[in-house]
C-alpha cells in the first residue's frame, strides 16, 4: 500500500542527500570534534561547515548558532537563559496557542511563583496585540511567541512584535520550528534575540535542534558541562545529525523554499476540494496569513481520531492536532483558545504537506476522505440531531 504522508508538521522524512552527508560520520569519521588530533579535527571542521549553512538559512552569523538536542530544548533554553540572566525579573509573556515546549514550561514556571501572561487569540487564530503590549512591564524577563502555529499554520507578525518588545528593553524569543524552511526567515530583518529551530521539521534527523542567540544577548547556559558550543551547551556534539541539519539547511535555502509555491497550490486544491465535497466542513484559522503547507479542516459531528484511523486504512497519514498532544481525546488547546465550537474542534484534522507530496497524493485524500466522513456521520447521533433541527427550520 502506498503511503500518502500529509503530516510533515509532525516530522519529515530524512532527505536522501541529508542521509548521504551523514553516513561518513556514523561509520568512518567517528572522532571527537574536541580532540586535538587531526582525526577529530576533521569532524570539528564538518560541524563548523554545518553551523555556517544553518546560519546562512536564517541570515545569522555562525557564532550565533547553538546546536541543541531538539526544538523543545531550544525553547526551554531560551526561556531559562533569560530568567537566569535576570533573576530579579519574574514575568514571562507568551500566548495561549504555543507549542507545549513553551506552554508547559510557562505553566510550570507559574507554579514556581513566576507571573505568566498568556496572550489570547481571536476566532481566526490572530494574536491580540493590544493585550500583548499592555502587559509589557519592567518586570518582564522575556516574551516568547511562536512564528507560525503548528496546528493551523497561522503566522504572527514577529517583526512588528520583536521591534515593540525591543523598545521596552525586553528579551524576545520566537519558536520558529514550523516557519524555518517553509517561509523566508531572516534575523537581519527581524529583531529577535533568540530563535528556535528543529532538524526533523526540515528533512534532517530527529534529535538535533538549533537556538539562534543574537550577539550581545545575555545568555546563561541551560546544560552545564564542557566547553562545547562556545560554552553555551555542554555535551559532546551529535556530529552526524548536526551535519545532516547543515545539509538540510543548504537544501532548504537553495531548493525547498522555492518549492513552497507548488506546495501551497497542492494545499489549496486539497482544501477547496474537501469543502466542495463535504458539507459542514470549515477551515480553522486565518486563510490569508499562514504557512503555505498547512491546513486544519474541521468536520462537524465526527471524531478526529476516528477519521485518522479510517484514513490510516488507506495509508493516509495526517494528525488531529500537534503530534505532542494527539494522544488526547480532548480538542487541542489551540482550537479551544480560538473558540472553535466543540462539534467542529473534536473533528478537526491537520494536513501538513511537504516538498515530496504530489498531485496524486491530493487525489487520494480527496477520493477517500469524503466517504469516510459520510460513514462516520451515519453513525453519529449528533449529526442526525443536527439534520433534524435543520429540517424543522
Amino acid at each position: 500500500m502506498k503511503i500518502v504522508y500529509a503530516d510533515n508538521n509532525a516530522t519529515t522524512m530524512v532527505a536522501p542527500e541529508v542521509l548521504e552527508a551523514m553516513l561518513p560520520f556514523l561509520k568512518d569519521q567517528y572522532g571527537n570534534p574536541s580532540s586535538m588530533h587531526t582525526f577529530g579535527g576533521r569532524v570539528g571542521f564538518a560541524i563548523k561547515d554545518a553551523r555556517a549553512k544553518v546560519a546562512d538559512l536564517i541570515g545569522a552569523s555562525p557564532e550565533e548558532i547553538v546546536f541543541t538536542g531538539c526544538g523543545t530544548e531550544s525553547d526551554n533554553t531560551a526561556i531559562w537563559a533569560a530568567l537566569h540572566a535576570q533573576p530579579d525579573k519574574r514575568h514571562v509573556v507568551t500566548t495561549r496557542v504555543e507549542h507545549p515546549a513553551v506552554k508547559s514550561l510557562a505553566e510550570s514556571l507559574a507554579k514556581k511563583g513566576y507571573r505568566i501572561t498568556f496572550v489570547p487569540v481571536d476566532g481566526q487564530g490572530n494574536l491580540d496585540l493590544d493585550h500583548l503590549y499592555r502587559h509589557l512591564s519592567e518586570d518582564t524577563a522575556i516574551v516568547s511567541i511562536m512564528w507560525a502555529n503548528n496546528e493551523t499554520g497561522v503566522l504572527f507578525p514577529i517583526d512588528e512584535i520583536a521591534q515593540r518588545v525591543r523598545e521596552h528593553g525586553i528579551v524576545f524569543h520566537t519558536d520558529a520550528v514550523q516557519a524555518v524552511g517553509k517561509i523566508p526567515v531572516d534575523v537581519r530583518q527581524s529583531p529577535v534575540d533568540m530563535l528556535s529551530m528543529s532538524g526533523h521539521k526540515i528533512h534532517a534527523p530527529k534529535g538535533v535542534g538549533v537556538l539562534y542567540v543574537r550577539k550581545g544577548t545575555r545568555f546563561t547556559p541551560h546544560l552545564i558541562g564542557g566547553h562545547q558550543e562556545n560554552g553555551r551547551r555542554g555535551g559532546t556534539e551529535n556530529t552526524a545529525s548536526i551535519v545532516g541539519f547543515g545539509k538540510a539547511a543548504e537544501l532548504a535555502a537553495s531548493q525547498w523554499l522555492k518549492d513552497m509555491d507548488r506546495v501551497k497550490r497542492l494545499r489549496d486544491r486539497l482544501e477547496n476540494s474537501l469543502l466542495e465535497r463535504v458539507p459542514n466542513a470549515m477551515i480553522n484559522g486565518n486563510r490569508d496569513r499562514r504557512l503555505p503547507n498547512t491546513t486544519s479542516v474541521a468536520f462537524e459531528y465526527v471524531e478526529g481520531e476516528s477519521i485518522l484511523l479510517m484514513m490510516d486504512q488507506y495509508g493516509i497519514c495526517a494528525s488531529s492536532g500537534s503530534a505532542c498532544t494527539s494522544g488526547s481525546l480532548e480538542p487541542s488547546h489551540v482550537l479551544r483558545a480560538m473558540g472553535v465550537p466543540f462539534t467542529a474542534a473534536h473533528g478537526s484534522i491537520r494536513f501538513s504537506l511537504g516538498t515530496y507530496n504530489t498531485d496524486e497524493d491530493i487525489d487520494t485524500i480527496v477520493e477517500k476522505l469524503p466517504p469516510i466522513i459520510d460513514r462516520l456521520r451515519d453513525m453519529s447521533p449528533f449529526w442526525h440531531e443536527a439534520k433534524a433541527k435543520t429540517a424543522a427550520g
